[in-house]
């Protein structure tokens, strides 16, 4: 008899062995649970019929090994030039304990957005380092935690300075010398508000006339100026000054604040952030105090916890587009947490002498370049600069171009006559040297010694002045400090993050690695298109197999979040009714869509109009039919989510749709809930015109900790000619770059490519089975809603927690007891209050989703007891969780044992997490704004 036993596993399966978590004998478990046959009986008692696919997605897959050749390939096909280009994006140097312990550490890079604070304190100081770097540098004293990019952070800047100034004037004006991308921005945001956009040179600009101005300091092309008598003439008149500016020239230039200006705005990407094609990148704001309450994006404040101890959360959030709807100023969602993190620990890593000595040598190189082509008898202007310069070349032009590029150096085209060179961090001798010689300059040249900035415009003031700036920055203690406060966070790496509607599924090693490979992570976003091959072949590719998932016939990759893809889409609506003479303007909005929804349609000069839901959850069809009918031809859009924000699949989805199109408005269906449709519907198919794809959620690229995201929009091909165009040249761009954060594209084509379409397809299968096991286990002890008509949810379910209020117990006190037993707590109170959402993602072990209902179960018993009487609500560990290692040790006079508060079922032992701080006071943290980096003394304060 042999010993020899085949074996069916496959060590190259990525997609069943490696990103699905549950095996074939624990689905079989799983399903018997749920009470069904096999997995097809599932999901044909899950997903209507009559809005199934019929074809399969058919590409096969790749092993990690085969993905990462491939990666290697088309990278090769990109040519990584010295790009002196500016415009926004300069060469860096990213210390590679940065890149290491943040950037590829998956304690950082697969956090959620730090909405429960006494889980995420880590991610939240780092934060709060990032808005105190970003107040310092620009002298105004608030700062938010990042924006999506430089563009889009001044577009913002201009509505928020409409809504605070005090002028009648419908027109904002924009400085010519403003980076080409970001007035292309500012005038796609500007058009749908009604705001006229006046673009001059700065000696041009009549303050009575306008609401506001922005001004690029430095300018696109080098120019500095103190800006205090146009920031005081607009102050004169009632008007707001906003200056895009650049946070490594402030270590040596004269501070916005310091002239007065309003807000500032800007991209942090030059601290430690590589280009990547166009991102991602952290922008910034900062304001005066008086305006931070009309600031868009998130703000990191300091509180206190239960036991009066320092701690830190996401204040003022009721200015945010998810509480305010369509009154929402804004529709920002994503940020760019994790890059804001990255450029944080950059100015901790360098500190302020650091950073000055980079700026001075940065700035010196420019100068020096300048004073050698000044010699030679070039034409160089400005005589006042920091770090970027314009040669006039004449019909020459074209010839320096070439001759740089042949010597492995991109510089800027300006007008028909000039070239532009910016210096970075990364240029060295050998940079000048070669460059020089581009202009037939082949002698050493003299290093520089004096600055080019005059004696007014060089900074007087200190920053970076709190000790966080000031560490010891041998390697060892930088790497424990990031260690020390990823300790703190709870993030995928640790447990399962069952949020619904926000998909925290697996984020592969493999799918990560090509990301911080130079042929990807060093190009500039306008180098010439021949240096960027490799990615033009990735972009294509993702295109193709996105299209080919969704049944959509074009994608636009620019949006760089959710929210921005919303937003776009809207706008590609509007311009097709434009383009065919109609005036339509009403968006009809079911009321339990997406929080961004009703803000991106008021964002896109849209009306809202909420359609009420029926009471299992869907839209109400009746509703929705009677209110399209009123409104006509005068109907713009539909907004729908599918599945339903409810997580069911609404079998008149169709009809919607249909409606929709018999009134001639476009069907937005919102990729929010895409996890639940890969491989099964096709929206493109089911009546949809547009839709968007949260890249960051179903196509596997990490939270990050509160973005980065990608939001592309696919289009059907009537549609088409008006997607977003190229933000170099205007015309409808909705983000900096062409491709929007063009590098983590990367990850979604990493994805697709190792799943294969069968892969992606059963995940899907896989993402529902979950849900429907947890629905199936919980059923008894909670509520689910929204069973859908065949009792089954899609991918996520509603779990009921509001007849426990009647007893004393909310939603917070189960969310925060799910912090003791080492979980996030579901989506809290939305889409319907008082409820949790989960979504286990398909992800997620059989092992994994039994311990968090191991501890649903449990808490669910603390709640029997409270309801019983047997302990009151306020003495139970319900109302005191989270439990910290304070309360372990401390003594002990509590209605309940140290075992049951801080080692509840399903709770790990060995590997216990410890809250560093307990339940924090979000009231006092609103009361009582502090957005920057506290004196260490205050720390001292709250410890006695």
């Amino acid at each position: 008899m042999t010993r020899w036993t085949p074996t069916d596993y496959n060590p190259d399966d990525f997609a069943n062995r490696r990103h699905i978590g549950p095996s074939p004998a624990e689905m079989a478990e799983m399903l018997k649970a749920v009470g069904a046959d096999s997995l097809d009986a599932l999901i044909g008692q899950t997903v209507p019929a009559a809005i199934r696919q019929d074809s399969a997605l058919d590409w096969p897959a790749l092993s990690e090994a085969a993905l990462l050749e491939r990666m290697r390939q088309v990278a090769a096909k990109n040519r990584v030039m010295t790009s002196l280009i500016g415009q926004g994006y300069y060469g860096t140097v990213t210390p590679p304990a940065i890149q290491r312990n943040i950037l590829e550490n998956p304690a950082w890079y697969t956090a959620y957005t730090p909405y429960q604070p006494e889980i995420a304190q880590g991610r939240l100081e780092a934060l709060l380092n990032f808005q105190t770097m970003v107040a310092d540098l620009t002298g105004l004293p608030v700062a938010n935690a990042s924006l999506l990019d430089e563009a889009t952070a001044a577009a913002e800047a201009m509505a928020m300075a409409r809504r605070q100034s005090k002028s009648k004037a419908d027109a904002f004006f924009v400085a010519h010398d403003l980076h080409p991308q970001t007035i292309a921005v500012i005038e796609t945001r500007a058009a749908p508000l009604g705001i006229r956009i006046v673009k001059a040179s700065i000696d041009d600009l009549q303050a009575d006339q306008v609401f506001g101005a922005i001004f690029q300091y430095p300018g696109t092309y080098g120019h500095i100026r103190d800006l205090t008598p146009e920031i005081t003439a607009l102050h004169a008149a009632g008007a707001l000054a906003v200056v895009a500016t650049d946070l490594l020239a402030l270590c040596l230039l004269k501070e916005p604040g310091a002239m007065g200006a309003d807000i500032a705005v800007g991209s942090a990407q030059r601290f430690g952030v590589p280009m990547g094609y166009g991102g991602p990148h952290a922008a910034f704001m900062s304001c005066r105090d008086e305006l931070k309450r009309a600031m868009p994006g998130r703000i990191v404040g300091v509180s206190i916890d239960a036991k009066g101890n320092k701690a830190y959360r996401l204040s003022l959030q009721t200015r945010e587009q998810h509480i305010r709807r369509e009154k929402a100023t804004s529709n920002v969602c994503t940020a760019q947490a994790l890059l804001a993190v990255m450029a944080s620990f950059y100015a901790v890593f360098h500190g302020p002498v650091g950073l000055r000595a980079i700026a001075q040598r940065v700035h010196l190189h420019a100068v020096t370049i300048a004073e050698t082509l000044r010699a030679a008898g070039a034409e160089v202007a400005p005589d006042a600069f920091f770090d970027t310069i314009t040669v006039k070349v004449g019909v020459g032009q074209a010839g320096i171009l070439a001759a740089a590029q042949h010597r492995g150096i991109n510089l800027r085209r300006v007008g028909r006559d000039r070239v532009g060179i910016s210096v970075d961090e990364t240029t060295d001798a050998d940079v000048i040297t070669r460059l020089l010689d581009a202009f037939g300059i082949t002698d050493a040249p003299a290093p520089a010694q004096a600055p080019a900035i005059p004696e007014a415009l060089l900074r007087g003031t200190d920053y970076l002045t709190h000790p966080v700036f000031h560490m010891n920055r041998a390697e060892s203690e930088m790497m424990r400090y990031m260690r020390r406060l990823s300790d703190r966070d709870l993030a995928l790496d640790r447990a399962m993050i069952p949020l619904g509607s926000c998909t925290m599924k697996l984020n592969a090693a493999a799918e990560m690695m090509p990301i911080t490979w130079p042929e990807f992570g060093a190009l500039h976003p306008f180098a010439p298109a021949d240096q960027a091959a490799g990615y033009a072949e990735a972009i294509a590719d993702l295109t193709d197999k996105l299209c080919r998932i969704t049944g959509y016939d074009a994608f636009s990759m620019q949006p760089n979040s959710g929210a921005q893809g919303e937003y776009a889409g809207l706008l590609t609506i509007a311009a097709y009714h434009k383009s065919r003479g109609e005036d339509r303007d009403v968006c009809l909005i079911p009321v339990s869509a997406h929080g961004t929804n009703p803000a991106s349609a008021q964002m896109a000069g849209m009306k809202v109009v909420v359609v009420k839901s029926a009471p299992n959850g869907d839209i109400d069809l009746e509703d929705f039919a009677d209110k399209a009918a009123k409104a006509g031809d005068k109907l713009a859009a539909v907004m729908i989510t599918y599945p339903s924000t409810h997580g069911v699949f609404e079998d008149t989805v169709r009809d919607v749709c249909r409606i929709t199109h018999e009134h001639g408005g476009q069907v937005y269906i919102d990729g929010a809930n895409m996890n639940a449709l890969v491989g099964l519907v096709k929206p493109g198919e089911i009546g949809g015109d547009v839709s968007h794809l949260n890249l960051h959620k179903t196509f596997a690229i990490p939270h990050g900790g509160g973005g980065p995201g990608m939001g592309p929009i696919g289009v059907k091909a009537h549609l088409a000619p008006f997607l977003p165009g190229d933000p170099q040249s205007g015309d409808g761009a909705v983000s900096a770059a062409p491709y929007g954060s063009a590098s983590i594209l990367l990850i979604s084509w990493a994805y697709c490519l190792m799943m294969g379409g069968a892969g992606l397809t059963q995940a899907t299968r896989v993402a529902i089975l979950n849900a429907n096991y947890i629905a199936s286990r919980l059923a008894g002890a909670y509520p689910i809603l929204f069973m859908g008509n065949r009792g089954r949810v899609a991918h996520e379910c509603i779990i009921d927690t509001r007849p426990f209020a009647d007893h004393g117990v909310t939603v917070d006190d189960i969310a925060k007891r799910l912090i003791d037993n080492g979980f996030h707590a579901p989506t809290m109170s939305w889409p319907v209050a008082g409820t949790l959402m989960v979504e286990p993602t398909e992800s997620e072990t059989k092992a994994e989703i039994d311990r968090f209902i191991t501890a649903m179960l449990a808490i669910r018993a603390e709640i029997t007891e409270v309801a019983e009487g047997r302990i009151p609500a306020d003495q139970s560990p319900l109302r005191h969780a989270p439990h910290t290692v304070e309360d372990l040790i401390a003594d002990w006079d509590r209605a309940y044992s140290r075992e049951q508060g801080c080692f509840p079922p399903g709770a790990f032992r060995v590997d216990k997490y410890w809250p560093p701080v307990g339940r924090v006071d979000n009231a006092y943290g609103d009361r009582n704004l502090v957005c920057t980096c506290p004196p260490l003394e205050s720390y001292a304060e709250a410890a006695e």
